[in-house]
């Protein structure tokens, strides 16, 4: 049976390659910082208590780890002595605990839940410590795991100091170790010092657990799982792997990617099986789509919900807040946004809807715009059930259009419309003979 889980997240570097005011941990890949990556993993693999270890220098990520993990489970690393003493100033939040420990960095987003599932299980069968390795293309200064026969970890070897033969090693350390709690701060309290850094080094705990005794084991995983993300550069190429990644998902859970390497997700994008997404469409954070959609080409969505049969796009923009109902339409070059678009309703062009709610089977026509905001608060916009909006109409909020009503084409309206009446709000036609002519000739004697 599996010992209680904690997890430690060191996050004290400020990222300084970045070359950015926001500090590297807080820089998002698939639309969520790497920071929220680890708590989220951590919590995936059924962590009971979770430490962040934050730096003096980032004020900001002292703010995220508080509010995703509350004061009590931040500690402030001050000043930075290296990965061991880091992991050390978790030692408080982690006393009395009784389980197993894992131990890592907030710059590495792309480690999965199945991953760390098998360093536990390498300290359940046995191991009382676990690392988790990875084999590179180029292992190059990566430190190496040395193993025996019996596949025992019996040491990390910096690259500096490996042996020609043990530079020969292709598996590498990708820095994250678990281990029972009181072991590991045990081992901790013995770490030395007596480097060129002068740090604590949190790999030198497996050496000293070797020299009691005890076993130690590597986990493999990918490269790519364990890519740790210091420059742009890395932060491009974590976007990309969890880019492929998703995508391919999708398309295995039967989701249709005309071009599967234009369209980009987010880390919680719901699609259901058989909807179909034409190129270029970019998912933000909190959108579900229902089976039978279609997303054409060049929309942007975010933060909504689409249900079945609707067909968004190309070319639409879906702002937060905003829920499509089954078989609605929202066509090219219309912005929703905190809307309700209920079932079989229709905004085919060139529209603004924004803090409404469009009822069943309504029309909304092309240049049509809910004006929703006064300068100070925004009001909403009530359409009825069969309404039909003439084009390039404004809806002056607050405002009711009753079902079945009619507003006529260019209309301003600024009061509520009744159920099945019609209303237009525009200046009357005039028509002047003969002014065009004058107009011209005036103009070509000037």
């Amino acid at each position: 049976m599996s010992k209680p889980r904690a997890a430690i997240i060191l996050a004290a570097g400020h990222g300084s390659r970045m070359k950015s005011d926001i500090p590297k941990v807080l820089h998002q890949v698939g639309g969520r910082s790497m920071f929220d990556w680890l708590v989220a993993l951590a919590r995936e693999v059924r962590a009971e208590r979770i430490a962040a270890i934050v730096g003096a220098q980032t004020p900001l990520v002292r703010d995220a780890a508080i509010a995703a993990l509350g004061g009590g489970g931040v500690a402030v690393q001050d000043p930075p002595k290296g990965t061991g003493h880091a992991t050390a100033c978790a030692a408080e939040i982690m006393e009395e605990f009784e389980g197993n420990v894992l131990v890592v960095f907030a710059d590495s987003p792309l480690i999965t839940p199945a991953t760390i599932e098998r360093v536990f299980g390498a300290l359940d069968d046995g191991a009382s410590v676990a690392v988790l390795g990875f084999v590179p293309e180029e292992a190059g200064a990566y430190g190496r795991l040395v193993e025996n026969s019996d596949g025992d970890l019996l040491q990390i070897v910096e690259a500096k100091d490996a042996s020609s033969e043990e530079l020969e090693i292709d598996l590498c350390n990708s820095g994250v170790v678990a281990a029972p709690a009181s072991l590991l701060f045990e081992l901790l309290h013995e770490v030395k010092n007596d480097n060129a850094k002068g740090e604590y080094y949190l790999t030198d705990v497996i050496g000293l657990a070797v020299e009691r005794g005890l076993k130690a084991k590597a986990v493999r995983a990918s490269a790519d799982e364990v890519l740790g993300v210091n420059s742009r550069v890395e932060l491009a190429q974590a976007e990309q792997i969890f880019q492929q990644r998703v995508r391919t998902q999708a398309l295995e859970d039967g989701v249709g990617l005309v071009a599967p390497e234009t369209v980009h997700f987010s880390y919680d994008t719901e699609l259901e099986a058989d909807v179909m997404v034409e190129p270029n469409v970019v998912f933000g954070p909190g959108v579900s789509v229902k089976s039978g959609a279609i997303i054409r080409s060049f929309s942007h969505l975010e933060g909504a919900r689409i249900d079945q049969g609707v067909t968004i796009g190309p070319y639409a923009r879906i702002r937060p807040g905003t829920r499509i109902k089954g078989g609605a339409k929202v066509g090219n070059f219309v912005e929703v946004k905190k809307a309700t678009v209920r079932e079989g309703a229709k905004i085919s062009h060139l529209s603004y809807v924004g803090d409404a709610d469009i009822g069943a089977n309504a029309n909304i026509g092309a240049g049509t715009i809910t004006c929703n905001y006064d300068g100070f608060d925004k009001h909403r916009t009530e359409i009825g059930d069969g309404a039909f909006i003439g084009s390039n109409s404004s809806l002056v909020a607050p405002i009711c259009i009753g079902d079945g009503g009619f507003v006529g084409s260019g209309s301003v309206v600024t009061k509520d419309v009744p159920p099945d009446a019609l209303a237009v709000s525009r200046a009357k036609q005039r028509i002047i003979d003969g002014w065009a002519n004058t107009f011209r000739k005036n103009k070509n004697k000037s």
